[in-house]
């Protein structure tokens, strides 16, 4: 007996359908623009990143444990603008970064940065680039110089936060989304020109040290929490 079966799935405007007659067959993919909701062979390139970007976002898991209501709001901001992941989009934009973790589990790479003055995770602008794990992995190798760094697949936390006026640049957001990042082989950095210092820290100190930035310490106490 023919057995019918259809899975539609719409995460950012990619639906999936699956008919099985006797033998299972792959799944035919029809792909549709999720700002127009009409099948689209061609996307302009800002579109095709905030595409990348919802899709990221809708597939965020609920027991990751992120407030719903922030995801929410990453969401809307990505589907506010094509030019989401550009620099150039004043009033805010998205980035990627990684909470660099050593092979033992225990320690985790920071960088005192040089503009912000303050300990803090690796990561930068995606510049037009909607792969915000790519984005996150790029800047951890740039800012660290480790070989062999690995990325999580899950967004392992989301954190907005305002970026001051400086020289030309108006004040801004940043919709951080941020990666867990492990390093698998030779753990001896070199402190790049955005730094003042790289230094791996025990997640526990930084997870207890007051003086950090909150979204900092808050990924450190969901590290060692094992979320």
């Amino acid at each position: 007996m023919a057995v019918l079966c259809q899975v539609a799935s719409e995460i950012a405007g990619r639906i999936y359908r699956c008919e099985v007659s006797g033998v299972t067959e792959p799944p035919a993919k029809i792909r549709t623009n999720p700002l127009t909701g009409k099948e689209d062979s061609v996307i302009p390139p800002f579109e095709n990143a905030q595409t990348q970007v919802l899709a990221l976002l809708h597939g965020i898991p609920a027991a990751v444990g992120l407030d719903p209501e922030i995801v929410a709001e990453f969401r809307d901001f990505a589907r506010s603008s094509a030019e989401c992941c550009l620099r150039s989009h004043l009033v805010g934009h998205f980035t990627g970064s990684a909470f660099v973790v050593s092979a033992d589990g225990r320690r985790t790479l920071l960088t005192h940065h040089r503009k912000l003055d303050r300990w803090l995770q690796p990561g930068g602008h995606a510049d037009g680039d909607g792969d915000l794990q790519r984005v996150a992995l790029k800047e951890a190798e740039e800012e660290t110089g480790l070989e062999g760094l690995q990325v999580g697949v899950e967004v392992f936390d989301l954190d907005r936060h305002w970026i001051p006026e400086r020289k030309s640049d108006p004040g801004h957001w940043h919709y951080d989304v941020r990666f867990v990042v492990r390093a698998t082989g030779d753990e001896s950095f070199v402190v790049g020109e955005e730094s003042n210092d790289l230094r791996w820290w025990p997640i526990q100190a930084v997870a207890a040290e007051e003086s950090f930035d909150p979204s900092l310490r808050r990924m450190a106490t969901k590290w060692l929490a094992g979320v």
